[in-house]
């Protein structure tokens, strides 16, 4: 796809009257993921964003779920999602040893818990699912939940381990890529893009959330999310480990300990464009955590914070270049799963651009499943 780049006469040449070869607009996690990917191959990379890391992700709890993320009817997208979580713990460890930078990467696993027997009920249904799909999900007791969490309510009817899904922390993670980036050579720049054809790249990496919908004009809408952030008092590690994902009378609830005290509660999904934090919304949420986790009660409210998710019609992210336009590649709609999906779309954009040979993982997220027959995007 990118003529001209790396050969062997030792990589790209690099001088002030010389276009980048890629242009990333956008600096979230997959936008200076995939600048770090393609500087560190020899490309000259610039990224365009006037707020890095101002984006969906300065909210998200960083979950890292494939397995609890899997959902009835999309199974070509928990495949993409196993792939990507399978590539994390390299992905930590070289971004770490990059860096220096303590990204908040914890492995004890997540435990998927049912309040009341109706919601116990909801969630077998999904374990079923998920145990169907191969994923390694374990059914627990309650008493074996609560060996592995005390701190559960007495409450909680059952539950089950993911034991591989994992969580980072994305306020950390950011800074962190941004630093390998620019370690790498990549530049970062304030300018806003308005228009994809103002740039002068040899190829253009639209990750630019919901904003990647003007300049595409696929189909990426926004999903609110609202989010909150509790302490621990005295600024101890919380008293639990594990994520939790629970039903909580019908109410959906995740629950994300840091060890510096820090608990992320959400999150909504809301068909919605504004980032206004709602009372109800707050309430709904703090009411399920606080059944689920009643120690939650006693923490301090830091926090309560909306974004906006970049989804599609199907919920699956877009990646690959435009019908019809091979110079401007798309890596956004990753809607709730941008932070596990980082370290996939961020190496199979990268190949794509180096080698011009679309890995077979891309074909079902390819933009052109969102055109007209007459190869316009589609609206």
């Amino acid at each position: 796809m990118l003529s001209g780049g790396p050969s062997s006469t030792g990589g790209v040449k690099k001088g002030p009257f010389l276009a980048p070869d890629v242009a990333v607009v956008g600096a979230g996690p997959v936008g200076l993921a995939i600048a770090w990917r393609c500087a560190s191959r020899g490309l000259r990379v610039v990224v365009h964003d006037p707020a890095p890391g101002s984006g969906a992700s300065h909210v998200a709890a960083g979950m890292l779920a494939p397995v609890a993320e899997a959902y009835f009817g999309e199974h070509e997208l928990t495949g993409l999602l196993t792939a990507s979580a399978a590539r994390w713990p390299a992905f930590a460890a070289e971004l770490t040893e990059a860096t220096g930078a303590d990204l908040g990467y914890r492995t004890e696993g997540t435990l998927l818990v049912g309040l009341t027997a109706d919601d116990l009920a909801e969630a077998r249904r999904l374990w079923a699912y998920q145990q169907g799909l191969g994923l390694p999900v374990t059914p627990l007791r309650p008493s074996e939940l609560r060996d592995r969490e005390p701190a559960l309510a007495p409450r909680v009817r059952g539950g089950a381990l993911a034991g591989t899904d994992h969580q980072v922390d994305p306020r950390r993670l950011v800074p962190a890529l941004r630093t390998a980036a620019e370690r790498a050579g990549a530049t970062l720049t304030a300018t806003a893009v308005e228009r994809v054809s103002d740039l002068d790249a040899r190829v253009t990496v639209v990750a630019a959330g919901c904003g990647a919908a003007s300049l595409t004009g696929l189909p990426i809408r926004p999903v609110k999310g609202q989010v909150l952030r509790l302490r621990a008092p005295g600024g101890v590690a919380p008293g639990f480990r594990h994520v939790i994902r629970g039903y909580a009378d019908g109410e959906h609830v995740y629950l994300v300990p840091r060890v510096d005290g820090e608990v992320v509660v959400g999150a909504t999904v809301e068909e919605r464009t504004d980032t206004t934090v709602t009372v109800g919304a707050v309430l709904r949420l703090l009411r399920a955590a606080v059944d689920l986790l009643p120690e939650l009660a006693e923490y301090d409210l830091v926090e309560a914070v909306a974004g906006l998710r970049p989804g599609t019609p199907d919920n699956a992210p877009i990646i690959g270049p435009l019908p019809g336009r091979p110079d401007v590649v798309a890596a956004t709609g990753h809607h709730r799963h941008g932070i596990v999906l980082t370290p996939v779309t961020a190496d199979l954009i990268a190949d794509l651009i180096t080698t011009g040979v679309a890995n077979p993982l891309l074909a079902p997220f390819t933009p052109d499943r969102f055109t007209t027959e007459e190869g316009h995007p589609w609206n």
